[in-house]
C-alpha cells in the first residue's frame, strides 16, 4: 500500500522534506514569523497535504502519532511514514484539525519532566481562522515584543497551554498551519498578552 501513495505522490522523501525541515527550523526561530510549506505540501494528495508534508518530514518508524478520530489520516500518516499510532498521552506528535479538540489535546498530552523535557508532545494544529484578535507576543527568538492579528484559535491554544502552568523546562510546543501552508511556531518559552 505503501508504494501506491507514493507513487501518487510527487513529494521528494529527501529534498522536500530537507526544505520542509529548514522552514520548521526557521518558524521555531523565529515565532510568529510565517513561514510557507505549500510548495511541498502541494505535491502531496489527501485529507490534509499540509501534515502530510509535516509528517513526512518529522516522522519515521521510531515516533508515534495520534490524530483523534480521522481514520484516514491516520491511515495515510501510517503508510507514509511508517510511524506508530499512539494514544494522545503517549504519542510524539499530534495533529489537530478540528479546533473544538484543542481542550482535549492540551489538557492530556505529554509534557515532558524535568529530568527529560524532551519527551514532550509536538502539536500541529490547523489554523483557518481569520487573524482577527490583536496580540502580543515576547521571549526568545522575538526582538523585544511584538504584535500581530491572529486567530482565536491561535489564542485559544496559548492560553489552554498556559494554563497548565508547565516548571521549565516542560511544556510543549505549538505550530499552527493553515490549509495554504501558512506555518507559524509557538515555542514553549513564548508568551503571549491579548489586547
Amino acid at each position: 500500500m505503501t508504494s501506491t501513495l507514493l507513487k501518487k505522490h510527487s513529494f521528494d522523501t529527501v529534498f522536500d522534506s530537507q526544505k520542509v525541515f529548514r522552514l520548521i527550523l526557521k518558524a521555531t526561530a523565529n515565532p510568529t514569523r510565517i513561514v510557507h510549506i505549500d510548495e511541498c505540501a502541494n505535491k502531496l494528495y489527501g485529507e490534509s497535504p499540509v501534515f502530510l508534508a509535516l509528517a513526512m518530514t518529522l516522522l519515521d518508524n521510531e515516533v508515534s502519532y495520534f490524530t483523534f478520530e480521522n481514520q484516514l489520516l491516520s491511515d495515510e500518516i501510517a503508510s507514509l511514514t511508517l510511524a506508530k499510532r499512539e494514544r494522545i498521552d503517549s504519542a510524539d506528535f499530534i495533529f489537530v484539525r478540528d479546533p473544538g479538540d484543542i481542550k482535549t489535546v492540551i489538557e492530556n498530552v505529554k509534557n515532558g519532566t524535568l529530568s527529560d523535557p524532551h519527551k514532550s508532545a509536538t502539536v500541529f494544529i490547523l489554523n483557518d481562522g481569520e487573524p482577527s484578535l490583536g496580540a502580543t507576543f515576547f521571549g526568545p527568538g522575538i526582538d523585544g515584543r511584538k504584535t500581530i492579528r491572529t486567530s482565536g484559535t491561535v489564542r485559544d491554544a496559548i492560553v489552554l497551554r498556559d494554563a497548565q502552568r508547565y516548571e521549565y523546562p516542560r511544556g510543549i510546543d505549538l505550530f499552527f498551519v493553515s490549509g495554504k501552508g501558512e506555518l507559524i511556531a509557538i515555542p514553549r518559552l513564548t508568551q503571549m498578552e491579548v489586547e
